[in-house]
């Protein structure tokens, strides 16, 4: 386990890479001793610090949430991030891709909730009552991690790799919609570039949603009404290079686009 001086001195290492565009060695290279405790709270002093300059949490992000990542990682469960209001993008305006150091684009079911969502004893049934819509995603992953050469602790302290969400026009309201048969089809500038489907996500993707809130709350935290929650990507992620334009169409759910300038 790090110190407190240790985790504000990485935490400073990952703004500075974010803001200068100039990406660091891995952190859990360099500190053998962080552990899973240790990114979180790295990840929360960051996110501290752009709510403090202004920035508004609306949702959360969960990586890690397919069982070959996680057996790549090495690890059991998924990760979590945080998706603030500067964060977002749109579908209208092209992304600055200058702004960002090795991104890449994931396919994603997204969850908005209309109510509060229980703590510790939260269960899929209660994600689903929560619910008030269903909308296509496309979540944009960055990481400040040299060469996306990242392990599990570098990821999560790196507020898990994410860096922009855009939703789409449509909302599907949860009775409409087998959220565990949606297929999903990416492409970049005219071709499919990855397919998929939603129950990638752990089988379905209201079990990565409930284990969020879960694992929110032993930090203190809840998901409320208003909130969007990406539970994590039905195909694998493809690098997004400038003067790409992506298109995500999703069965019974409708299309986002998301285009690199």
């Amino acid at each position: 386990m790090l110190t407190g001086a240790q985790r504000r001195e990485l935490a400073g290492e990952l703004a500075g890479a974010e803001s200068d565009r100039a990406a660091v060695a891995p952190l859990a290279t360099r500190h053998p001793a962080m552990d899973v405790v240790d990114a979180y709270e790295i990840q929360l002093i960051n996110i501290t610090r752009r709510v403090g300059d202004g920035a508004r949490i609306v949702g959360h992000k969960v990586g890690l949430s397919s069982k070959a990542m996680q057996q790549m990682m090495g690890v059991d469960e998924p990760d979590y991030g945080h998706l603030l209001d500067d964060m977002e993008l749109h579908e209208d305006t092209p992304v600055e891709t200058s702004r960002f150091l090795l991104p890449r684009v994931e396919v994603e079911v997204g969850f908005v909730l209309g109510a509060d969502l229980p703590g510790a004893d939260c269960t899929e049934e209660d994600v689903l009552k929560a619910t008030i819509a269903y909308a296509p995603s496309i979540e944009l992953i960055d990481t400040r991690i040299r060469d996306w050469k990242i392990g599990l602790c570098d990821t999560i302290a790196d507020n898990a790799s994410s860096a922009g969400y855009v939703l789409g026009k449509e909302r599907v309201a949860p009775d409409q919609l087998d959220v565990t048969a949606i297929d999903a089809v990416l492409t970049r500038n005219g071709e499919i570039v990855a397919e998929g489907r939603s129950d990638a996500v752990l089988g379905d993707p209201t079990v990565a949603v409930a284990w969020l809130a879960r694992k929110v709350a032993t930090f203190g935290v809840r998901l409320t009404a208003g909130d969007i929650v990406l539970p994590g990507s039905c195909t694998r992620a493809i690098d997004a290079r400038p003067g790409d334009n992506f298109t995500a169409e999703f069965a019974g759910l409708g299309s986002v686009s998301l285009r690199f300038d």
